[in-house]
């Protein structure tokens, strides 16, 4: 029996502690979006946002770290990350915690690059790999959003929180834009080896 067979049926595992904590961050969405809708339940609804912001980084590191990396985490992992960003924003642009400008700059750029991948997954067999500056940026976005909306719903302490949440997400969105360039050299690259690979 050699490695091979034993590295695909590890990464191609479905039931992973990692797949797991994405699968509860989809699973809370409505929760915490309810709570953010709900008047008077803002704050819990901001908490547990940033609680589902902290999982994001809790199942990378346990799926590095315990060797449960998989296909389906690959995947799972940044489909959780739009949901509950695209979710939260939606939310706080109908409470008027977060202008509209600026929910629209960040879902435009999600939804070109959801499309580029599902094209990529359905006609290349391809999977668009997450770069860390594509991280660190959603995790600036996912942490200056909720910071704006709790400046202005007026929570406690909210006008230093409200200065530190622009600060982040000023700096999420343009590190946000350059990862998608940086994402379209991927993309580029990926095609032109796939069809050299066809064609040869």
């Amino acid at each position: 029996m050699t490695g091979e067979p034993l590295h695909r049926a590890s990464i191609d595992r479905i039931v992973t502690v990692p797949n797991l904590l994405s699968l509860i961050r989809i699973v809370l969405i409505p929760v915490f979006v309810l709570l953010l809708l709900h008047h008077g339940t803002e704050e819990a609804g901001l908490f547990l946002l940033g609680g589902v912001v902290a999982t994001d980084w809790v199942d990378g590191y346990v799926a590095r770290h315990t060797g449960q990396v998989s296909n389906l985490g690959k995947l799972l992992d940044p489909i959780a990350d739009r949901m509950a960003l695209i979710a939260a924003l939606i939310a706080l642009v109908v409470r008027d915690a977060f202008p509209l400008w600026g929910a629209v700059a960040v879902i435009a750029r999600d939804v070109a690059i959801l499309v580029i991948g599902l094209v990529l997954l359905a006609r290349y067999r391809l999977r668009l790999d997450v770069r860390w500056i594509g991280k660190f940026a959603t995790l600036s976005l996912m942490f200056g959003i909720p910071f704006i909306a709790w400046g202005r719903f007026h929570l406690w302490w909210h006008r230093v929180v409200l200065d530190a949440g622009w600060v982040l997400f000023l700096i999420g969105l343009v590190t946000y834009y350059a990862a998608g360039v940086i994402y379209a050299f991927d993309i580029k690259r990926s095609i032109g080896s796939a069809r050299t690979e066809a064609s040869s």
